[in-house]
């Protein structure tokens, strides 16, 4: 009989079996939350990606670190979600310049800001 290997973490009370996760089932409301926030990134990408900036910050509450995501990566999560109801699991950027990366916010004010100046998101090629 074959038995499979001793689980690494099975003595670690931090540890959450991934398996025993409950994935609560998205809601109109979430859903409409997430297209948004697909779009947002999408016109983020367009107007962003040409200037050098390859994504997005995020100051994780958890860890009280910076996390560094691509743009095609957190679309990729947010399709996900949409598709499947839960989040593919990813590496994290490998030693990211922070210099290519800005917050949610700032990527929000300067698209806004380019669309004005430009005459709508038609010109972002939405």
């Amino acid at each position: 009989m074959h038995e499979e290997p001793r689980d690494p973490f099975a003595d670690d009370p931090d540890h959450t079996d991934a398996s025993m996760l409950f994935e609560p089932e998205l809601d109109d409301a979430d859903r409409a939350d997430l297209l948004e926030d697909l779009h947002e990134l999408e016109l983020f990408e367009k107007v962003l990606q040409p200037l050098g900036l390859r994504g997005v910050v995020v100051d994780c509450a958890d860890c009280d670190e910076p996390h560094y995501f691509t743009w095609g990566l957190l679309m990729s999560n947010l399709r996900g979600l949409l598709k499947e109801n839960s989040a593919q699991v990813h590496e994290p950027a490998y030693d990211p310049d922070p210099t290519h990366y800005v917050t949610w916010d700032y990527a929000r004010g300067f698209s806004d800001c380019w669309i004005r100046t430009h005459g709508g998101a038609e010109g972002a090629g939405r």
